[in-house]
């Protein structure tokens, strides 16, 4: 027998420590109820547990992402739902306007009505905002994030939904002259001078527009406009302006380049000076006289026959808000349906990361328990080591 080494001591004490350290673990498992606490726990599940935890939490947060856009879509629509119903008044208004059981005055009331029905329209539209984002304006150009990862968006825009861009208020002008616009052909390799006719008129009515073709060569260095006026009962005087085609600019531009274009004027001296301007860009060759004076002008149911034209306009503007609600609802419902997945998705993922990372507790419970057991049979089996080295004093007595 030995007793400065107590080897069943020793053993007995590193099982102790080994139970205890157990039992700590199990502990700390079941106080948390998660399998894995640290890397040290399962490096590989924790990782993997980390990814999936990440793609929840961004499939969560892509669910109030469509939420919020579901939010905007109903604050639009809703304006738009009131824009509809001033549209149906109006409507309603210019068929009353188009019976002739109504004099002057009584068109005048009507018309008061729908002009400030029309300011309205226009009001909504430059207010109606989300988080201080206009939405009706037509500058609208939004994209939903409905997604965890990168990429995943829907777009959205929103058209102008004014009284102007419904075509129920807009500008009106009173001319001197109306002219129409001319179509000419232009090459750049034969010709001399490019020539346009055209006929003006102080008669709005009977303003005419000839054309004739024209062509423009590489070393003519001079356009020649040839005006011809009717009779009319006005004034005559204005410009006359244009912009080029594609078809003709590189025309233009080879003359302009190198030697610049001289206008000339001939038998206009009713007309006054006149000049042509040229432009780049696929636009077309227009001649307009100029006008003067202007006034808002809008919905006009002044007159009978000018009532029953507004009503095919605002049926019209009517079928633009419609079309806007239906992309607007269609929008909401795919949404609706995105946030149905959306949350599926991270359901599913969520019970995946709890299988790799949540302890079983019941398992855990019965290893704790073992551990627990070991630990007060060691605790034990120590005392009863410790007391072996005694059995020397009794080779003393």
């Amino acid at each position: 027998m030995i007793i400065n080494h107590n080897m069943m001591a020793m053993n007995t004490h590193r099982q102790l420590g080994i139970n205890s350290a157990n039992g700590q673990k199990s502990i700390e498992k079941l106080s948390s109820g998660m399998r894995i606490n640290r890397a040290g726990d399962d490096a590989a599940g924790l990782a993997i547990s980390e990814k999936m935890r990440a793609q929840v939490r961004g499939l969560n947060q892509a669910s109030r992402n469509a939420q919020d856009g579901i939010s905007l879509i109903q604050t639009a629509e809703g304006a738009l739902q009131e824009s509809q119903s001033i549209l149906q008044r109006m409507r309603e208004l210019a068929v009353q306007s188009s019976n002739d059981t109504n004099v002057s005055v009584d068109r005048s009331e009507i018309q008061k009505e729908v002009d400030q029905l029309s300011q309205e329209l226009t009001r909504i539209s430059d207010t109606t905002e989300f988080n201080t984002q206009k939405l009706l304006d037509g500058d609208f150009q939004g994209k939903f994030h409905i997604g965890a990862n990168e990429g995943q968006n829907v777009s959205l825009s929103i058209n102008e939904m004014g009284a102007e861009a419904l075509g129920v208020q807009g500008k009106a002008y009173e001319a001197q002259e109306v002219v129409g616009a001319t179509n000419i052909e232009v090459t750049s390799n034969t010709g001399n001078a490019l020539t346009i006719e055209f006929v003006s008129s102080s008669d709005v009515n009977n303003a005419a527009v000839t054309s004739t073709e024209a062509k423009l060569s590489d070393d003519g260095s001079t356009i020649t406009i040839t005006m011809e006026q009717e009779a009319g009962d006005g004034t005559t005087a204005g410009s006359v302006t244009g912009t080029t085609e594609a078809k003709i600019k590189a025309a233009l531009d080879a003359v302009a380049d190198e030697a610049g274009i001289t206008v000339a004027v001939k038998d206009s001296a009713a007309l006054g000076t006149s000049n042509i301007t040229t432009a780049p860009g696929n636009t077309v060759l227009a001649l307009n006289e100029d006008v003067e004076g202007s006034k808002d002008k809008g919905i006009n149911v002044s007159s009978q026959p000018a009532a029953s034209s507004s009503i095919t306009t605002l049926q019209s503007a009517i079928e633009k808000v419609s079309g806007e609600r239906s992309k607007l609802g269609a929008m909401q419902n795919r949404l609706e349906h995105t946030i149905k997945n959306l949350d599926t998705s991270a359901e599913n993922l969520q019970a995946s990361e709890a299988r790799v990372r949540d302890v079983d507790m019941a398992k855990e419970m019965m290893t704790f328990t073992k551990n627990n057991i070991l630990q007060q049979a060691a605790q034990s089996m120590l005392a009863q080591a410790n007391q072996a080295p005694q059995g020397v004093l009794q080779l003393l007595r």
